[in-house]
């Protein structure tokens, strides 16, 4: 009977562990995600395009507001330039805001949350919203597509220009 009880402890000791293994593992790649997430912000900060970069797969989408999609390390890193001067013109900075969600399904995930822009002041001038999408390769989980936009109105169209007046005779 001993023997049999020891046995039934074994065995749900190693249901509980191939249970828990895969969520720890998870939990994991989660906050791997977050903290590159994380790393992103804090090179947008420094005004450091070229290590952002280096946080994209290869044939990596991004998806600014306003813009073109880019695809590649050689598309995105002019984007990334031209976001990171336009805030450092602007004296904004970027910062995570309180919404923030990581999903991982094998070696694809997603990572949505929202965004702050502040100004010198600390004063959050603009919010919105993002969405990565992140594929794990030799190891390393890299974003694969990236999209943000403003919550603030659209800007409004530029005026369209009057008709030229005819010529007098």
């Amino acid at each position: 009977m001993k023997m049999s009880r020891v046995l039934g402890q074994f065995a749900a000791g190693l249901v509980y562990l191939t249970a828990v293994a895969p969520l720890a593992a998870l939990a994991d790649d989660a906050a791997t995600i977050r903290a590159g997430t994380e790393m992103w912000v804090k090179l947008f900060n420094a005004g450091n395009a070229g290590a952002m970069v280096s946080l994209y797969a290869e044939d990596a989408v991004v998806m600014p507001p306003g813009a073109p999609s880019a695809r590649g390390h050689a598309a995105i890193k002019p984007v990334l330039q031209k976001e990171v001067a336009g805030a450092k013109a602007g004296g904004v900075t970027f910062a995570l805001g309180s919404e923030n969600e990581v999903g991982v399904s094998g070696d694809l995930a997603w990572h949505s949350g929202t965004y702050l822009v502040k100004n010198k002041a600390g004063a959050t001038v603009d919010t919105g919203k993002y969405l990565e999408a992140w594929r794990k390769a030799g190891g390393k989980w890299r974003i694969i597509r990236d999209i943000w936009n403003s919550d603030g109105p659209a800007a409004a169209p530029a005026p369209t220009p009057a008709p030229a007046a005819a010529p007098k005779k």
